[in-house]
């Protein structure tokens, strides 16, 4: 069996002085994806944003042959992590265009915008309009083309169905199928057990902080 792209030794995840996930073991293949599911409460977003950078952990995180465990989220994502947080969290006064190639940074633009705007041509026809003015579906693939930028072999994305009405659910669905067809894999984090499954290969819980297979 290959070496997985994402591997969890005894991951504990702290918010604060409070511990909110405890001894978490997790592999995650090259071009696999996986549902990550439970209530709310469960410590799912915390997962995320703990494999992101944005919480102190204790134990071993390892993408690819580097353990990133101590490194800032910012060089998490140049080893090859796209963090979509929950709520979107676009910036509302900046265009498509704008909040692209602030993601961008050093890539090439002209080729990463073409990968981009391919998988999300409602983004390519609105380029020019202001995040605020997009629709919610609209905001959600914008949050996903920013997570793109960065060329990531490994998207981690919380709650992208929430609030979303049924046809923009399926139209991200559909974007996120063609992302992962690419070979990205993918750590998703939802309610919607339904459509997270109908997405992913494999579903794995959280209940009170601890992983249930």
């Amino acid at each position: 069996m290959s070496a997985p792209l994402l591997e969890l030794d005894a991951v504990s995840v702290w918010r604060g002085q409070t511990r909110v996930l405890h001894d978490i073991s997790l592999r995650v293949g090259a071009g696999e994806r996986i549902a990550l599911l439970g209530d709310n409460g469960a410590g799912k977003s915390s997962l995320l944003l703990a494999i992101a950078g944005h919480l102190r952990t204790s134990g071993r995180i390892v993408l690819g042959s580097r353990e990133i465990g101590s490194l800032p989220a910012h060089r998490r994502a140049r080893a090859g992590i796209g963090f979509c947080p929950e709520g979107r969290r676009v910036f509302a006064g900046m265009t498509v265009a704008d909040t692209l190639a602030v993601a961008l940074q050093d890539r090439s633009p002209a080729d990463a915008l073409e990968k981009i705007y391919a998988v999300f041509p409602e983004l390519a026809r609105r380029r020019d309009s202001i995040a605020w003015q997009l629709s919610g579906g609209e905001q959600q693939m914008l949050a996903l083309g920013r997570a793109l930028a960065g060329g990531p072999s490994l998207l981690l994305i919380d709650e992208p169905f929430l609030g979303l009405a049924p046809a923009a659910a399926e139209r991200l669905q559909a974007a996120l199928e063609a992302v992962t067809a690419q070979g990205i894999s993918l750590l998703l984090a939802e309610q919607d057990a339904d459509r997270a499954q109908s997405v992913c290969d494999r579903s794995i819980f959280l209940e009170q902080g601890l992983l249930r297979d």
